[in-house]
């Protein structure tokens, strides 16, 4: 295993622990994709989970900006998938704290817990196990500035965008693998509905 995991080790880290799954899978959005992603399945596993948070903090460290700012940067995660990364991320840097947002569904944005409020001036990393649609990132971007808090970078374990994924240029962005299945945006045009494959329909 290499001190940075590389693409190939954490795919199969994923397939091992039955996080990437490959199949006939219909996403929330109505996509339909050849291979489903969960990274919390792998991150349930201690050793893997530190790999992968370890490797992570590796990437950013190798950024002079963002290593000169660690003794003073926050970690801002959605809850709850983004949760385990930002705290194996935090202490891998020895990041000064962690926060979450959350919401109580999905049609509302996302808001910090009581209590937790991010300081104007605050350097801040949006951290989380997964970005597709690149939604909720940016909410969370626009949560921390709503509050006078700088974002200086976004960091992801794996970079699996949808078509038309929200960008977040000039931001620093650091994955450790990008995955990219074959997206179908409905029935009528998916090749594995054709083949008459099973499909699986998933939660994200």
């Amino acid at each position: 295993m290499h001190l940075i995991p590389t693409h190939d080790e954490v795919v199969a880290m994923l397939e091992r622990t039955g996080g990437l799954r490959y199949g006939h899978f219909i996403y929330p959005t109505g996509f339909h994709a050849s291979s489903y992603l969960e990274v919390s399945l792998a991150m349930r596993h201690y050793e893997i989970a530190r790999i992968l948070s370890v490797g992570l903090s590796r990437r950013l460290r190798a950024h002079p900006d963002i290593r000169a700012i660690i003794p003073e940067l926050s970690i801002v995660a959605p809850a709850t998938g983004g949760l385990p990364v930002a705290y194996g991320v935090s202490e891998a840097l020895r990041a000064r704290q962690v926060y979450w947002a959350e919401r109580e569904n999905t049609h509302e944005p996302l808001r910090f817990r009581q209590f937790l409020e991010v300081q104007p001036g605050e350097k801040v990393l949006l951290v989380d196990d997964i970005l597709r649609t690149g939604n909720k990132l940016s909410q969370l971007k626009t949560l921390v500035e709503s509050q006078g808090g700088e974002v200086v970078g976004l960091a992801v374990v794996i970079y699996q965008p949808y078509p038309n994924a929200i960008a977040f240029d000039p931001l620093p962005f650091y994955y450790l693998a990008r995955l990219d299945p074959q997206y179908f945006p409905d029935a009528s045009s998916c090749d594995l509905c054709k083949k008459g494959a099973p499909a699986v329909k998933v939660r994200v």
